[in-house]
């Protein structure tokens, strides 16, 4: 993740924090123009690893607004229920009619909001539950999934 935050400091953006290990960063940039900032980024990384690294950015205001509203208040959580929070590039379309659930009532997906997917999944119904290949089969392979508590501590560091 130092290295990572060296890689983004390189490329003009200040204040630079990693969350965890999950590849998640934060930073402020002087441009607002999300796809140019997505695209640097991924860019760079590439040239620096030697392979794509897909990029999505996201607006601290964005993330904040989210929280807020959280997605998830009605849900009884057990721990067996994870929460996720899919991002993808551009809005995110499909013919599904939400909310709706795996035929084994493991997966649901509660919202499509324009490039954000908020879902549950529930490890007491199926343990083996193919939720992220459902997500690419509806929604294509330009989408990263964050672990709602992951998106909260991303929040507290804001």
């Amino acid at each position: 993740m130092a290295e990572l935050r060296s890689k983004l400091s390189a490329l003009g953006y200040d204040h630079v924090v990693t969350i965890l290990n999950s590849g998640n960063v934060i930073f402020s940039a002087n441009s607002e123009d999300i796809e140019k900032i997505e695209a640097t980024i991924a860019s760079h990384l590439e040239e620096s690893y030697g392979f794509p690294v897909p990029t999505i950015v996201r607006k601290a205001e964005f993330l904040k607004k989210l929280i807020t509203t959280d997605p998830f208040k009605d849900i009884k959580v057990t721990k067996d229920i994870r929460l996720y929070i899919s991002f993808g590039k551009g809005h995110l379309q499909t013919d599904l009619t939400l909310p709706w659930k795996s035929d084994d009532g493991a997966y649901q997906i509660l919202q499509v909001s324009e490039h954000t997917i908020m879902s549950v999944l529930d490890l007491a119904v199926s343990k083996t539950t193919k939720a992220m290949d459902m997500l690419e089969k509806f929604y294509g392979k330009h989408i990263t999934t964050r672990n709602w508590n992951t998106i909260k501590r991303v929040d507290q560091k804001l």
